[in-house]
């Protein structure tokens, strides 16, 4: 059956160092805290895993293309607008014209009382993805000369557990993917679980996608719940494939476990939250430009953490990142430097920064203090 389907606007640069593929959906952002059938009014944005470190890398430097599916219509075009803004190659994104935009909407928590309200600090996702556009990335995506073209060149190529859940072809894809191994590329995938997608599907595919990667990120909370620990050691032993397996505790710290024995382990940043949502794939953004950059290990960690850490002080997905002199202060920072450094919504501070710099913004900070992960 030939294709229906037209490419979406190309993006004039350098050819990308780095593609991500993966589903991004349109985003309905409430106006008020409190339960849904409360709010008024919505604002329209854009979110999805792949596309969130597509965007992050581009900010860290990084020429980056994403390739996926979107629906022909305003959501659709809303997301290649907002994704090819952040500096994105998104030539390689197929618009179809029967199957729509993926969306969610966020509900936060407040303190309404009504018995619906989540509760301060707390928020909940209602996806509605079933049947979207992006549900039908398959195999076929290897013979699209627009991607192939992205694909051949890219040093860096990203993946996640999201994609295998929505559809056998999009499973079907990862397994593709993952089987073409080319010399000089390095194929990162990220576990981003969520439980709601495998209701209906069975997780046991996911471990033997997780071992073909060459790099492999895992939210300790998200390995407990999927693979029973969430344990570093035990992970690193679970998963004997990739040459470097990156295991995130929660708001502590991030532990890195290299095939041949070496672990790195970095604390993560002190912050003053904002929003938590995005930093997870701020952190395998900053991680994977520094891998691509050379980086060592504890360096690489460090930029996740600060990107990650950006991400918590911003609304949204995206983040701005501090300018180049801090990044490299704070990458070149001692321990005690480091766990003195405080981010929070108006800007960093802390004794590794060079005199006169501080990332200020117009946001009004949190009373909600943690840590980046």
């Amino acid at each position: 059956m030939p294709r229906q389907d037209t490419q979406g606007p190309t993006r004039p640069g350098p050819p990308p160092t780095a593609v991500c593929v993966g589903e991004s959906m349109a985003v309905l952002l409430p106006d008020r805290p409190g339960p849904l059938e409360s709010v008024e009014s919505f604002r329209l944005s854009v979110g999805g895993a792949e596309s969130n470190v597509a965007g992050a890398l581009a900010a860290h430097g990084v020429p980056t293309a994403w390739i996926s599916r979107v629906g022909d219509d305003g959501f659709g075009r809303r997301l290649l607008a907002e994704v090819a803004a952040r500096g994105v190659d998104v030539s390689a994104v197929a618009v179809d014209p029967h199957r729509p935009t993926g969306l969610y909407l966020k509900e936060v928590g407040g303190t309404t009382g009504d018995r619906h309200d989540l509760g301060p600090g707390r928020s909940r996702l209602h996806y509605h993805r079933r049947g979207s556009a992006a549900a039908a990335l398959s195999p076929d995506l290897l013979a699209d000369p627009a991607a192939a073209a992205l694909l051949v060149g890219a040093r860096l190529l990203h993946l996640s557990g999201i994609t295998a859940a929505l559809s056998d072809g999009c499973l079907a894809l990862l397994r593709g993917l993952l089987a073409e191994r080319r010399p000089n590329r390095t194929v990162s995938f990220d576990l981003n679980w969520r439980p709601s997608l495998w209701r209906e599907r069975d997780p046991a595919v996911l471990p033997p996608l997780l071992n073909a990667a060459d790099l492999l990120l895992l939210g300790a909370d998200e390995a407990e719940a999927a693979f029973g620990t969430g344990d570093p050691a035990a992970l690193r032993r679970r998963f004997p494939g990739p040459a470097t397996v990156v295991v995130k505790e929660a708001a502590r710290q991030v532990t890195v476990l290299d095939r041949d024995g070496t672990a790195v382990t970095e604390p993560a940043l002190a912050v003053e939250v904002v929003e938590a949502t995005g930093a997870g794939d701020a952190f395998a953004a900053g991680y994977l430009a520094g891998t691509v950059r050379g980086l060592d290990q504890r360096r690489r960690l460090r930029l996740g953490h600060l990107s990650a850490a950006c991400a918590l002080t911003a609304h949204g997905d995206q983040a701005e990142l501090p300018d180049a002199a801090v990044v490299t202060a704070l990458l070149d920072a001692t321990p005690a430097q480091w766990a003195a450094t405080r981010v929070t919504a108006a800007g960093i501070t802390g004794p590794a920064l060079p005199a006169g710099h501080r990332r200020q913004t117009d946001r009004a900070p949190s009373t909600d203090r943690t840590r980046a992960q």
